[in-house]
């Protein structure tokens, strides 16, 4: 499969979850039993473009709750909000907001490149997984993490694959009976079966996570495993 194929795939409706997860499941039997005890995995998608991942920057290393809080100050203080009015707005005021210094050179860094036509968020959707991941990444105060939910979340991309996430690392090493948790280096070579579709893959290891987490209390795994029975996609 060449890569201008692997570009093909989004992940912009449930349906196209529903597609990939089940074409996943017969590419690999090994994701049967984990197919099996997470059922479908919903679609997680968030707003794309500047706000998405200055939405994302926001919630580096917080926790939800305060992420939230901030995030939401930011929209109510500059509307609307782009790459523009966070390139021209006093960085004094951004602090005030809760913003921390790192986070304030970051967004205005973004902006500055938006605004520059060196950085078009838009067409990362459309390119190959591993290069999206790498322009990103390559961008001041853009870890891996950061890249890679703005990947599958807010571009729906299909092959976004978050190597670092630890929930993804365990649900691997459980659903694959691995000995130990595999480290993010080694999770790549993991998920080569599954491109061009590494980020369905990942919904369906977060679901998995969480299924083996709350084993007694997954609503509406029976019906979904009756599902996919019925679809022919278990054994």
């Amino acid at each position: 499969m060449t890569k201008n194929e692997r570009m093909t795939l989004h992940l912009n409706t449930q349906a196209d979850l529903d597609e990939a997860v089940l074409a996943l499941v017969k590419q690999d039997p090994r994701l049967n039993p984990v197919f099996e005890l997470a059922g479908m995995p919903a679609l997680r998608r968030r707003e794309p473009g500047y706000a998405g991942l200055a939405a994302i920057v926001c919630g580096q290393q917080l926790s939800t709750a305060s992420a939230a809080a901030i995030w939401a100050r930011l929209k109510a203080a500059f509307d609307p909000f782009d790459h523009d009015t966070l390139r021209l707005a006093r960085s004094d005021r951004l602090g005030r907001l809760g913003l921390s210094a790192a986070k304030i050179k970051t967004l205005k860094n973004l902006a500055r490149e938006i605004a520059a036509e060196r950085l078009n968020l838009d067409v990362l959707a459309n390119e190959d997984a591993d290069a999206a991941h790498h322009t990103l990444t390559s961008l001041h105060g853009i870890g891996p993490w950061t890249a890679d939910v703005y990947l599958l979340f807010c571009l729906g991309h299909g092959d976004a694959w978050p190597a670092g996430d630890l929930a993804v690392q365990e649900a691997v090493k459980i659903g694959l009976g691995l000995k130990r948790r595999p480290t993010a280096k080694e999770m790549a070579p993991l998920a080569e079966p599954w491109r061009p579709m590494r980020g369905a893959a990942a919904h369906l290891w977060w679901a998995y996570y969480r299924a083996i987490k709350k084993r007694e209390g997954v609503i509406g795994a029976k019906e979904k495993t009756k599902t996919a029975k019925a679809a022919g996609v278990l054994r």
